[in-house]
């Protein structure tokens, strides 16, 4: 699984990640600021254009007393005084003047009967008016030469309503870009603010990969107490692993010892005369040394690659071979081929235990020729161990790799009952398998996993 397809594999799991709940927050903070922005700005717009329009409803009131005059039949009202839209049928500004037992109403109603105000003052609710009009209205009273007036005006106010309708949908629109803009900003923002985590990410990787030993020190602020932390524990475990390895060792060293020293003693002569004694003996010890050897070595096996290591195929392969030239016979052919540049993420140590023991196994096999290679493929590494020796017969291919996962060290046959290799390949998740070479004898197939 890559890294494209794991960030897939966490979003459908429902894994949050720290951009989108950001992202997420901020939307949510700037679009309730905004809707409490833009309803504040306009109920304040509104409460100032009401006492805008409360003064000039007042004046109207005003207008309409001094348009109400003496005549000869008493009190009249006096068109020449009155505004030319109280004269237009449905224009928007209506009024109604109420003397005892008389009562004028302008032409602009026609034969509409609005509401009007039953209080002085501005009405707080809107009125309903002829042809779906919405009235704010005014009412005043007065007394003159004894008697009460009413006056009661009333404007239309749906165009306001239409502008601040205008006026709200505007303003939600650039709320809408703002926040669009804003949310491309923060992303971008997000994106380098994290850049510094994809990097150690970055880095992460390639320790898996053995690639690098440790992460950069240099990182941000924030990032540099994770970043010393990771780099302590990578060297703690590496100290700790060695300590483990050279007290392994020397306690091979220190069984070997009285193993040795048994061993001659059961080759003294006091025993001649007991041969079966000295044969069971000699039996009892030989698997001895065998257990140690095997427990010992599985021990010391990292059974996880540790971050940084690697096996470095252009330092580490030529040595091995010089080894087994010396080690076997001088007509023996040994070829190795590898990608240039080529690093095993594996511990050096367990690899070259890998790959010697089934270099050496090979050497005893072939007639003259023995080649090892090494191929990195999308999912891990392969490894090819080819002879020319005598082969084993396909049927019993099978009995060989299961007596070796068995660790049976007394496997006979092709010499395959290698149990520290098998060990080394389920400590890494591996597989290995027998196939005929196309130099005409063994070939033994491993195959790594990928590190993740």
């Amino acid at each position: 699984m890559d890294v494209r397809d794991r960030h897939a594999s966490l979003r459908r799991r429902g894994v949050k990640s720290i951009q989108r709940s950001l992202g997420l927050a901020l939307i949510a903070t700037l679009l309730l600021v905004a809707l409490v922005l833009v309803q504040t700005s306009l109920w304040l717009f509104e409460s100032g254009l009401r006492r805008s329009l409360e003064t000039d409803l007042r004046e109207e009131t005003e207008g309409l007393l001094v348009a109400l005059v003496k005549g000869p039949n008493g009190d009249q009202l006096d068109l020449q005084r009155l505004n030319p839209r109280y004269q237009r049928p449905f224009s928007g500004h209506y009024f109604q003047i109420e003397l005892p037992g008389r009562t004028w109403r302008s032409r602009s109603l026609w034969d509409a009967t609005p509401q009007w105000p039953e209080r002085p003052g501005l009405t707080e609710d809107l009125l309903d008016g002829p042809q779906e009009q919405r009235l704010l209205g005014y009412r005043a009273e007065y007394r003159r030469d004894g008697q009460p007036i009413i006056i009661s005006v009333a404007q239309d106010y749906t165009p306001v309503l239409d502008s601040f309708a205008r006026v709200r949908l505007s303003g939600l629109g650039l709320v809408g870009f703002a926040l669009l803009a804003l949310l491309l900003l923060q992303r971008y923002a997000m994106g380098l603010a994290l850049r510094p985590l994809e990097r150690a990410r970055q880095q992460i990787a390639q320790l898996q990969q053995g690639q690098r030993q440790q992460l950069d020190q240099q990182a941000p602020v924030e990032l540099q107490p994770l970043v010393e932390q990771i780099n302590h524990l990578l060297s703690h475990t590496e100290e700790t692993l060695q300590r483990s390895r050279h007290a392994l060792g020397n306690l091979g060293h220190a069984l070997k010892t009285p193993l040795a020293v048994l061993g001659s003693l059961v080759q003294r002569e006091e025993l001649a005369a007991h041969p079966e004694l000295r044969a069971s003996l000699l039996e009892q010890l030989e698997q001895i040394q065998q257990r140690v050897s095997r427990e010992l070595g599985r021990a010391r096996l990292s059974v996880d690659v540790l971050p940084g290591a690697h096996f470095d195929c252009d330092a580490e392969l030529p040595a091995l071979f010089d080894t087994l030239a010396m080690i076997h016979r001088s007509d023996l052919e040994l070829r190795w081929h590898a990608p240039a540049g080529c690093r095993v993420p594996r511990d050096r140590e367990d690899m070259l235990e890998l790959l010697g023991n089934l270099l050496d196994n090979a050497c005893k096999w072939a007639r003259s020729r023995v080649e090892l290679t090494i191929e990195q493929t999308r999912d891990g590494f392969v490894l090819l161990v080819d002879d020319d020796g005598p082969g084993i017969p396909a049927a019993q291919r099978e009995q060989v790799i299961n007596r070796g996962v068995r660790l049976d060290e007394r496997a006979e046959g092709h010499g395959l009952g290698l149990g520290i290799v098998s060990d080394i390949l389920t400590a890494w998740r591996g597989a290995w398998s027998l196939e005929e070479s196309p130099l005409g004898g063994l070939r033994v197939r491993i195959a790594l996993p990928a590190v993740r």
